[in-house]
């Protein structure tokens, strides 16, 4: 067994390492984190607290979050899709 043997494994295992730190997502993106609060925001409109508007709001606003919060879970899915099908070799 040659020297470099064991430097390169431990180099693949300090890259695995790295890397795995990419393999999952927790935070919210910063634009799923509407900065308004969702009841200031539908009480602007001048609807009552309670009425079919306002919980049409509320409700808007909660499917608004979701989908972006969808959009950056499946580009980082689709971003390490592609690292893992294209690797560049130097």
């Amino acid at each position: 067994m040659s020297p470099t043997v064991p430097s390169r494994l431990a180099l693949a295992l300090l890259a695995a390492l790295a890397l795995s730190a990419c393999s999952s997502r927790h935070e919210v993106p910063s634009y799923a984190a509407m900065p308004e609060d969702d009841d200031a925001f539908c009480r602007q409109n001048g609807v009552a607290v309670g009425s079919n508007e306002y919980v049409a709001c509320r409700k808007n606003r909660d499917v608004q979050r979701s989908n972006a919060l969808t959009r950056a879970n499946r580009a980082q899915r689709n971003l390490g899709e592609m690292m893992l099908n294209n690797p560049e070799r130097p």
